[in-house]
């Protein structure tokens, strides 16, 4: 039985360089895994009177993703030294109770930047915010994809090997911690 990783991207661009990424991710996953990519750009942004008449049905699908699936995968850019408002956007409208699905979840967070620290910041904010959510996060590899511009080809293979290599392992190790946490698969 395969493990159900949920994943998304914390961008909306079309060629977004964190949407390689995950691309390649999925690519570069063990075979024991299955890999379901969450597109976040239906999401309304986040309103708390919109909430109260219920959440919108994009919003619930992604509850109940995450909810089912066994571990998360989340890839995010980094914008102004921080995660750009999609992610957050998405993480809000999630983690609203009843039943924040996101509590217990192993995951994994991995990021692609054109900058020389390939996400580090945003990274970190996203695990204080994983914290406070309850989820938990596997520590190492750390994937940061520093100067993305570089290292895809035209046809959006990330060609940086020791970066491939790295989310090769980060896989491996997020099914392990999923394992390790009591997930089925």
């Amino acid at each position: 039985m395969s493990l159900k990783v949920l994943a998304f991207a914390g961008s909306l661009r079309k060629g977004s360089y964190n949407k390689l990424a995950l691309r390649n991710a999925v690519e570069l996953k063990p075979a024991n895994m299955a890999i379901e990519i969450f597109d976040l750009a239906p999401l309304p942004l986040y309103n708390e009177d919109l909430r109260e008449k219920g959440f919108p049905p994009v919003v619930e699908e992604l509850r109940e993703k995450i909810r089912r699936a066994d571990a998360l995968l989340i890839v995010t850019p980094e914008y102004n030294y921080s995660i750009p408002g999609v992610l957050k956007n998405a993480i809000d409208w999630a983690s609203r109770p009843p039943d924040q699905p996101f509590n217990d979840k192993p995951a994994a967070i991995m990021g692609a930047s054109g900058g020389i620290l390939g996400s580090a910041r945003a990274q970190y904010d996203l695990r204080r915010s994983c914290v406070f959510l309850n989820m938990h996060v596997i520590n190492k590899p750390e994937v940061m994809i520093a100067q993305a511009h570089t290292k895809f080809d035209p046809a959006g293979r990330l060609t940086d090997e020791t970066a491939r290599k790295l989310i090769a392992e980060l896989l491996l190790n997020l099914a392990a911690w999923a394992r390790r946490l009591g997930a089925s698969a």
